[in-house]
């Protein structure tokens, strides 16, 4: 079912405009995010969760409504209608990602892909797993499935001052492991964080070199095509409510089709098997998505995917990358210029000069005139005052907060080797360094009095001094 939302002209819009495709993009502003507008939100957290539109709740809604479905597992006529909705949905997604050659597996999330990933791929002594300091926590945890397992593991380095990857290291890591059975490499094709746009190069040197991929697409494909008939990592992680706001609780793992049986899946499930015995205690288990595709899927929501994909397919994924690309610099264009009179910026732009190579996504740390670090927790509760939402903290990616905050190995072994409990301000407690930052995001509602809001918010920092 098509989405008939307006009528998009593909011609390209000149770049002098103030911001790229504004007529447009207020218009749709206007008709599917107007409660943006009636309830007063600035909304600039579009990474931590993106906004669906009124026509994909609609769409969805009415096909509930109309319908009866019932758990897929069976062949009776509600049943076999829930089958044909999530199949439409996954070739759908296959279809998005050009991922001809790949599996989809529905989960709960990111998280829950990558942990298909962590707990089934075959981690031993013979074994080793690197991975960009630039990482979510959910590629990062895969670290102690490869740990238990007696593997080795090992962090490759960032540039300090634009957050790009410290590639001669990376070289390094991959050249330096050839020996080992088994190598999973795993980057973000977009850092949750900074935004920096990570080279998708390095999944084919790293096969050349032997190496499997895990490529973390989850910040990338809001407002990037993925081509996966181009690209090819072995295995990739989506979540599509970072894509279109609705639903939640969804996420898929596309892992090609060459490497399926690389994941050995330790146990089974209801679902996941073409036949099991108790008397007998063997089983064969499913050898498709099925397989890892645990109990009853999400058959009721997993359709509102294929409308979430058709609404961005209308919009078309080149306009909205050029649109918030034109949205990222028109943001940090102006934050850069706002100083305290004593000279001192009010925000530090982390990340690479001009936003270059990154998406919609900016993180910033805040100072006061003398140049002391203002508590990033005061900042986000001024903001909240002003019905700004922004993100504020690690954002569940620890190396790049180490980075920028300029911790050492030595500091944190002895933080950790000190107790056996911890938490976040008990740790900026020990060490006497900040911690956290504060990231703004935009999206495809997002028009320029969202960021003329935030940038005035900034400006009236101006020779305040924030302090606990």
């Amino acid at each position: 079912m098509a989405i008939s939302l307006f009528n998009i002209s593909k011609k390209k819009t000149s770049t002098n405009e103030s911001i790229i495709h504004e007529a447009y993009f207020n218009q749709l502003r206007e008709r599917e995010y107007k409660r943006l507008t009636e309830t007063g939100h600035t909304y600039l957290d579009y990474t931590g969760g993106n906004l669906y539109s009124s026509v994909q709740v609609n769409l969805h809604h009415k096909m509930l409504m109309d319908q009866v479905f019932g758990n897929p597992h069976s062949t009776n006529p509600t049943s076999s209608l829930s089958t044909q909705r999530v199949e439409e949905t996954r070739q759908k997604v296959l279809d998005f990602f050009n991922a001809a050659d790949y599996y989809c597996i529905f989960t709960p999330n990111a998280s829950g892909a990558l942990k298909i990933v962590g707990e089934s791929y075959p981690f031993d002594t013979d074994s080793i797993f690197v991975l960009t300091s630039d990482n979510h926590n959910s590629v990062n945890g895969i670290r102690e499935y490869c740990k238990r397992n007696g593997g080795a593991f090992a962090y490759a380095k960032l540039q300090y001052e634009d957050l790009n990857l410290d590639t001669a290291h990376l070289e390094s890591l991959l050249n330096s492991a050839s020996e080992k059975k088994r190598k999973l490499f795993a980057f973000p094709a977009q850092s949750n964080v900074s935004g920096v746009k990570h080279d998708l190069n390095w999944i084919e040197k790293a096969h050349q070199k032997g190496w499997d991929v895990l490529l973390d697409a989850a910040a990338f494909v809001p407002t990037s095509r993925l081509d996966l008939g181009k690209v090819k990592p072995d295995f990739v992680s989506v979540s599509f409510y970072k894509i279109f706001g609705y639903p939640t609780g969804i996420g898929c793992l596309l892992v090609k089709k060459d490497k399926f049986d690389v994941l050995q899946k330790k146990w089974f499930a209801g679902g996941t098997v073409t036949l099991a015995a108790v008397m007998s205690p063997d089983h064969y288990l499913a050898n498709n998505h099925e397989r890892f595709e645990d109990g009853t899927i999400n058959y009721l929501d997993i359709p509102a995917i294929k409308t979430g994909l058709e609404f961005i397919e209308n919009i078309g994924m080149d306009r909205i990358n050029e649109r918030v690309n034109a949205l990222m610099h028109y943001l940090y264009t102006a934050l850069k210029h706002i100083k305290h009179d004593t000279g001192v910026s009010v925000v530090k732009l982390l990340g690479p000069e001009e936003h270059k190579n990154a998406g919609g996504t900016l993180i910033m740390t805040f100072f006061n005139p003398d140049g002391s670090l203002a508590p990033f927790e005061l900042i986000e509760q001024k903001a909240n005052k002003l019905n700004i939402s922004v993100r504020a903290g690690c954002f569940c990616n620890p190396g790049i907060d180490e980075v920028n905050n300029c911790l050492t190995s030595s500091e944190l072994h002895a933080y950790f080797s000190s107790r056996e409990k911890g938490n976040y301000q008990d740790m900026i407690h020990y060490l006497n360094k900040m911690r956290g930052a504060i990231r703004v995001s935009v999206g495809i509602p997002t028009i320029q009095k969202d960021l003329d809001m935030f940038i005035r918010f900034v400006s009236s920092l101006k020779n305040q001094i924030i302090r606990f």
